[in-house]
């Protein structure tokens, strides 16, 4: 493994000298504007790896994405190689569908140190929940960002991500109506605790998530990538662009529903990704997550 040939894949030039918050951001972002959130592999008969060699090889040569355990594993490879100090950490994921956070770990996030100050570093939640600069852990403090406004707010030792979502906005009144747009308003992400994580501690999960048909991984073909005003997103069949705060305090909603024929295209074209096998787009209702342990 090489950290040139990974910026090289995420276009970083800057210097790594400095180990500052400014660089650690810069890092973060070409990150997550370069290397997609997806878990394709799983909708290509393909089996996800929990190994920091396979992450690398895929996202970095094959220029393909990945979930949390990938992504957050290299960029902790990545963010422990230039010098900073790096721990991992475990997360429950909220699943708004049923108002309750997941039962088991199911995210892998890092803590960096700097300065006497913790941030945590997340460059593989995704979607419009993904941070875009570290986020000094500290409680009740609004951290506005472009995507929104995130907070931490800790309960007996228990941390909790939310993000203050803006209105959205479409142009075409048949989305408004079909696809139900998010109200504006304060949204759960996850929680998670300071108790440092092995890799090893998210084999089960990293298992659980791409074979149990509970999972959301395994009801939802999924592929997001930041951009540089906003996100894109390709749920199943359904195509979406989005600019934060596009006017008015409102993000631009834009939703497409593609033919199969178009998917292929779209992936390589608004994702830079070329699939090997066969991909088979799913798009189901998610079952409750306590169905992952039966």
């Amino acid at each position: 493994m090489d950290i040139k040939e990974y910026f090289a894949r995420t276009s970083y030039q800057g210097s790594y000298d400095k180990l500052d918050l400014a660089t650690l951001t810069d890092i973060l972002q070409h990150h997550i504007r370069a290397v997609p959130f997806e878990n394709l592999s799983i909708h290509c008969g393909e089996g996800i790896e929990l190994d920091l060699e396979a992450a690398y090889n895929k996202i970095v040569r094959e220029k393909r994405g990945g979930w949390c355990m990938e992504n957050n594993q290299l960029l902790s490879w990545v963010l422990k190689t230039v010098g900073y100090d790096v721990t991992l950490l475990g997360a429950k994921v909220y699943v708004p569908e049923y108002d309750v956070y997941a039962p088991e770990m199911d995210h892998l996030l890092l803590k960096v140190v700097l300065d006497g100050k913790s941030y945590i570093v997340d460059g593989a939640f995704g979607m419009a929940y993904q941070m875009w600069q570290p986020m000094e852990l500290i409680s009740g403090t609004d951290q506005p960002q472009t995507p929104g406004v995130f907070r931490f707010l800790e309960k007996s030792g228990v941390w909790y991500l939310e993000k203050v979502k803006r209105k959205q906005y479409s142009p075409d009144q048949s989305v408004s109506t079909s696809h139900n747009l998010e109200e504006e308003g304060c949204r759960p992400v996850y929680l998670f605790t300071l108790q440092p994580r092995d890799i090893e501690e998210f084999r089960a999960c990293n298992t659980r998530l791409q074979t149990k048909q509970a999972s959301l991984f395994v009801s939802k073909s999924i592929c997001s990538l930041q951009t540089t005003n906003g996100i894109r997103a390709l749920v199943g069949w359904k195509f979406t662009e989005m600019k934060y705060n596009y006017k008015d305090n409102m993000d631009l909603v834009q939703i497409r529903i593609l033919a199969d024929e178009e998917i292929e295209k779209t992936l390589k074209e608004k994702f830079n990704i070329t699939l090997d096998k066969k991909f088979v787009p799913i798009n189901r209702s998610r079952p409750h997550p306590s169905e992952l342990f039966v």
